[in-house]
């Protein structure tokens, strides 16, 4: 069973992706990967993914995801702590039964759009109101999906995919190779969503070699 840990403020770009390569996240300054989560029910097996964006194309789920939300603006900026999104956040993780994080500041630095690495926010508008927000590291040939929360009262616009999409646009249009949309399990579990895309991979932890990941129907 793999669990590691360690602390640090700057990573350069070049090493974050090799830290991603290697099955590492981070949360704040604390980086981690670990093999197995336990949940109230079961032991659950930690599968890290990412998206050869080389090879990726939108399934039509994806697309219908996309015109539904057609009438929204999303643009990314630095990364920040902001009132909106901690409100947000406390609205967002009503959805969750175990394992609830406190606030947002568990997932991001007190400088979010620099420590330890470069990172921006996407921010989803309907109108003047913000209804979505997710944050993306930068390294110098991938990018990384931090955290992404919705407000409740719309998730029936399916935002956490949409965010998802739109950080895959944005890594595209920078020139990265690869997109990492962070954990997921062996086994269902609510994101799953993640598995739904074309090209993706999955880290062996006992080989140390991505593998093509078998893409989930939606």
């Amino acid at each position: 069973m793999l669990d590691q840990a360690f602390q640090c403020a700057f990573v350069p770009p070049e090493m974050m992706d090799r830290l991603w390569e290697s099955g590492w996240r981070h949360f704040g300054i604390t980086f981690f990967r670990y093999s197995i989560s336990m949940d109230e029910d079961a032991p659950r097996t930690i599968t890290p993914l990412r998206l050869d964006l080389e090879k990726f194309k939108l399934s039509k789920s994806q697309r219908r995801v996309l015109r539904k939300n057609e009438d929204v603006h999303c643009e990314f900026v630095p990364a920040s702590h902001s009132p909106q999104a901690s409100l947000m956040f406390q609205r967002h993780k009503a959805r969750f039964t175990s394992q609830v994080p406190d606030d947002l500041d568990t997932f991001l630095s007190e400088s979010p759009a620099t420590i330890p690495c470069p990172c921006v926010e996407c921010r989803v508008h309907l109108g003047e109101d913000l209804i979505a927000i997710s944050y993306l590291d930068v390294g110098l040939n991938s990018t990384s999906g931090v955290y992404g929360l919705f407000e409740p009262d719309h998730s029936d616009r399916s935002l956490g995919t949409y965010t998802m999409l739109k950080e895959i646009e944005y890594s595209h249009s920078i020139g990265c190779r690869y997109y990492y949309p962070g954990y997921a399990t062996a086994e269902p579990s609510p994101y799953d969503y993640k598995k739904q895309l074309h090209g993706l991979e999955y880290l062996d932890w006992e080989c140390g070699v991505w593998m093509p990941q078998s893409r989930l129907n939606a």
